[in-house]
């Protein structure tokens, strides 16, 4: 393990990574002069905006050199949902977009929007056995008129890979009027972000899922094969694709984060999937006939999705579950951050074909740069302990 581990919060145990990351020190230690000293308007043709400036086309070059892109192929955005719909919004409305049923809301309410102009959508099924999409289906989907592709990387809820770079490439001469675009906002803690690899036109992107700000994300657009869009106009920013003083602060925290991340990349990955598998193995052990694993065996280190089936008829409450958990210290979530508070099975869990009131009791347990082994115990103890007392085996809870 590699050293500087910490949680954020010393009474508890912090297993929601993949909704948001703790902002790293080094990290916040870059953002502080422009929260300061260098407050300028990157606008302003002052000193002291041309300092500002500077520190947003620095950072921009610092992303791109580890998406192996060109600096003005970069356009900052709040995040990766405004990434996300910047990416639809290059539809026309003779296009095409594919996509699945298991993506962020972020693609599927646009996607949904986008239906109501008119233009085609076809939402692909995952494959049961991978929770991913089969470059097969993305093939059997393509039409005579333009294509955009948006697939995610890494599943949110589930840690199911999408073989990116095997549909990129496979499309990549097929046709002119193929876009792939990918949200790899949960993935990049873990994998190469190299456009190169990946053969991918547009990404999306999020400072906060590695370690960085909120509120700052990206979109690489490949010009030369798509006819960018922009939706918000006013102040010229951002070579006119998006209106708005820039956040200077956020830039430079995401470029911190992205230099973060790279650094021993696989030796974290790796120590991460040890954990995982460690925490699954010990659920297991003591709770294997009252869950399933929704996380396939080729899934992202950080993510472990189970769920509990009902037992004698009796559903798991999961807003219970989630709520005693937190009462033993465990932050964890029962799916997409961003429904959080919703009692709506979880979207994905259903498109994998589990029953609805056992994707009611499912829960995401995502991990970090900073879990331990001790925090993969005390979860794991935690969860046993609370479901059996949720079935109503006082006796066994320990």
């Amino acid at each position: 393990m590699k050293n500087g581990r910490r949680q954020p919060n010393v009474n508890s145990v912090y297993m929601d990574h993949a909704a948001t990351t703790p902002l790293a020190p080094e990290v916040l230690e870059a953002m502080l002069p422009y929260l300061t000293d260098h407050f300028g308007n990157p606008s302003s043709t002052h000193h002291i905006g041309r300092v500002a400036k500077g520190a947003i086309e620095e950072s921009r070059e610092r992303i791109a050199q580890h998406l192996e892109v060109k600096p003005e192929h970069i356009i900052f955005t709040s995040g990766t949902t405004e990434a996300n719909n910047l990416a639809l919004n290059v539809l026309d409305v003779q296009d095409h977009l594919i996509t699945s049923t298991i993506e962020h809301k972020s693609i599927l309410e646009p996607a949904r929007e986008i239906e109501k102009y008119g233009l085609f959508v076809t939402s692909l099924s995952p494959q049961l056995k991978t929770g991913a999409v089969h470059s097969d289906q993305i093939g059997n989907s393509i039409t005579l008129g333009p294509d955009l592709v948006s697939l995610n990387y890494v599943n949110n809820e589930t840690g199911a890979i999408n073989p990116i770079a095997e549909i990129g490439e496979e499309y990549e001469g097929y046709d002119d009027d193929i876009i792939l675009h990918t949200d790899a906002a949960q993935a990049a803690a873990w994998f190469s972000l190299s456009v190169v690899d990946l053969h991918v036109d547009m990404m999306s992107l999020s400072a906060h899922k590695i370690y960085g700000p909120k509120g700052i994300g990206i979109l690489y657009v490949n010009d030369k094969n798509v006819e960018f869009i922009p939706q918000l106009f006013g102040g010229g920013q951002e070579r006119g694709r998006r209106g708005g003083t820039e956040n200077v602060a956020g830039a430079v925290g995401m470029a911190a984060a992205m230099d973060l991340i790279a650094e021993d990349r696989d030796e974290y990955a790796q120590d991460t999937l040890v954990l995982r598998t460690k925490l699954q193995e010990m659920l297991l052990e003591s709770l294997e006939d009252q869950m399933v694993v929704n996380t396939p065996s080729k899934a992202a280190p950080h993510i472990l999705n189970i769920a509990f089936p009902p037992r004698d008829h009796v559903p798991l409450d999961g807003e219970m579950l989630l709520l005693n958990l937190d009462l033993e210290g465990i932050c964890a979530s029962s799916g997409a951050a961003c429904a959080s508070g919703a009692l709506e099975p979880s979207h994905v869990l259903l498109e994998m074909g589990l029953p609805e009131d056992t994707a009611r009791a499912s829960l995401r347990l995502s991990l970090g740069r900073y879990t331990t082994l001790e925090d993969v115990e005390t979860t794991a103890q935690a969860i046993i302990k609370v479901v059996k007392r949720m079935r109503g085996n006082r006796q066994d809870a320990g």
